[in-house]
């Protein structure tokens, strides 16, 4: 059944049970009324009785007669002992037998000196009555009258009372319509306008005129406001997820229950070499090797595993976590570089613990000689030199890993500024010929007035690792030059020389630290193996390059290319 008819039929129910209740209580208050109106009416005649009958105790009968047929009552007159006396309905009293009514209660109430009243149905007259009594004449005196009259007065109001209620009953009936109406309607429309909400869709919302309703319907129209403001905040999320998930240079990856893989952000894609729309198979057969099987059946079993798995040349570290709903998300970690790092770094201490080795040993090996033997003054001077040498050479070794160390860690920064590259050329070549390269040709071929936009000690620096380089790779006799010009975006630096030259195959590593092509030529000309590593670090600090060309036997030639200074500077 639906909302509207149990509301129309309980309302009817309700104003039918209202309507019988409101005549019962009408019809008891209206009787109630009338008969208090006939009590102190009959009070008014007793007591006018009482004044007119005299004390002429004869003409009582003729009296009570008399007044009783022109007021349309029934006078009686009692003495103390219930006898009647004199009855307005009865002509001769004395001859008619008439019960006594020393027990009627209006009589016992008048003897008492108290106003007597009662209704009841008088066998006397055979009709229902409604008596009054006080003290007076022989004893009581008692009016009565017939409540027939009010009896019809009372049914005829009771009969329209009924017909009002009815009337009431259909009108509330029709108004209880319309008003389940007005509600209901407006309901509908509520339910659906939350249906289109459920459904993504834009409601329409109704308009009731019932603030109840109203103030629903501005609750519903909030809350679809706050709903359409949350879900645009969750597919922001939701895409602010996406997007920071596929930005993570961390693979991740997250399955089902399954084992079925559900998400996979791009990092895991090149990890797995899996390309992008290619479709990835379940995390079981994504792994061959053991570890990886054993990391992968665990996590789908509920634990949380980490581990080190082998993928092919790369090596992966796996951080494994189940989900309370079922499946579970694994975080892939490329340590293929860190490892490589690591190797390096064994490399760096194993190569430079073998160049100061070296020195130390000759060190060594000198001073005990020096100490235990006491050799003559030549062959004291000359293990001193071989000492001072080792020593500078261990000195410039711990020179340049500290500038390599301070420019790789970022603490060195080149304060750049407009500074003229011929002459700076010009007096780094004096001090490294002076050192070691008099018996070199050096060629200079810049513009006197070229300028370049880098810091001036830096370049020094540069300039005179590239110029020392040149000089123990090329032989006595041979050719260095200088050469610089600009480009569209910057300035280009070449150091070239007609010495040895460098194989192909080395061309790629010669900027790595310690990297040599002819160690023992190199450690016996006093290298460290640093300076082109230290060159790199400080060009490519500018926002520079470096770059090498060489042919074996026919020379090399080392690029340095430095930017212009921003624009406005």
């Amino acid at each position: 059944m639906k909302f509207a008819t149990r509301a129309v039929i309980g309302t009817i129910w309700i104003l039918t049970l209202a309507m019988i209740v409101v005549v019962w209580l009408a019809g008891r208050s209206l009787r109630r009324d009338l008969e208090h109106q006939t009590n102190a009416e009959l009070l008014r005649h007793a007591r006018i009785v009482r004044e007119a009958i005299g004390t002429d105790t004869t003409r009582w009968q003729q009296r009570v007669r008399t007044i009783g047929q022109a007021n349309q009552l029934r006078i009686t007159l009692i003495d103390r002992d219930g006898t009647v006396v004199a009855d307005s309905d009865i002509p001769n009293p004395g001859r008619t037998v008439i019960e006594n009514h020393s027990d009627r209660p209006e009589v016992l109430a008048a003897l008492r000196g108290e106003a007597g009243s009662a209704r009841r149905h008088s066998e006397t007259v055979g009709a229902e009555m409604y008596y009054v009594a006080i003290r007076g004449g022989p004893g009581v005196v008692r009016v009565a009258t017939s409540l027939r009259q009010m009896n019809q007065t009372l049914r005829g109001s009771l009969r329209s009372v009924a017909w009002a209620a009815l009337l009431a009953l259909v009108v509330g009936s029709i108004i209880a319509l319309l008003a389940v109406r007005s509600i209901t309607n407006p309901l509908r429309g509520l339910a659906s306008a939350a249906r289109a909400i459920a459904a993504g869709n834009l409601p329409r919302f109704p308009r009731s005129g019932v603030r109840e309703i109203d103030g629903l319907v501005v609750s519903l129209r909030e809350m679809h406001s706050q709903l359409t403001d949350r879900f645009g905040d969750l597919r922001r999320e939701q895409s602010e997820t996406a997007a920071l998930v596929g930005a993570m240079v961390e693979g991740v990856l997250a399955t089902d229950a399954t084992g079925a893989i559900v998400t996979a952000n791009p990092a895991a894609r090149d990890l797995l070499g899996y390309p992008d729309g290619q479709i990835l198979p379940d995390l079981p057969t994504i792994f061959k090797s053991r570890d990886a099987q054993a990391v992968v059946h665990g996590v789908l079993a509920g634990e949380s595993l980490s581990g080190e798995i082998a993928l092919g040349d790369r090596m992966l570290l796996v951080h494994a976590r189940p989900l309370t709903t079922g499946g579970a998300v694994l975080i892939l970690y490329d340590l293929t570089e860190v490892r490589r790092l690591e190797a390096a770094r064994r490399d760096f201490v194993a190569n430079v613990s073998h160049e100061l080795k070296t020195p130390l040993t000759s060190i060594t090996g000198y001073s005990e000689t020096l100490l235990g033997e006491r050799p003559d003054e030549a062959t004291t001077t000359r293990f001193l030199e071989t000492i001072h040498a080792n020593a500078q050479r261990m000195q410039h070794l711990v020179d340049d890993l500290l500038d390599l160390s301070r420019i790789e860690s970022g603490g060195w920064e080149p304060h750049q500024e407009t500074v003229a590259v011929a002459s700076l050329a010009a007096e780094e070549w004096a001090v490294a010929r002076d050192a070691r390269g008099q018996d070199r040709m050096f060629e200079i071929d810049c513009p006197a007035d070229l300028t370049g936009y880098a810091d001036p000690e830096a370049l020094r620096h540069v300039l005179g690792n590239l110029f020392d380089n040149a000089i123990r790779h090329t032989e006595p006799g041979g050719r260095i030059r200088f050469r610089a010009h600009p480009e569209t975006d910057g300035l280009v630096i070449e150091i070239s020389d007609d010495g040895t030259g460098i194989l192909t195959e080395h061309l790629p590593r010669i900027f790595e630290r310690f990297y040599r092509v002819d160690a023992s030529r190199s450690r016996a000309e006093g290298g460290t193996g640093l300076g082109l590593a230290i060159v790199k670090h400080m060009v490519e600090a500018h926002g520079g390059s470096v770059e090498a060309q060489s042919e074996l036997g026919v020379g090399t030639t080392i690029r340095c290319r430095f930017p212009d200074p921003p624009t406005g500077l």
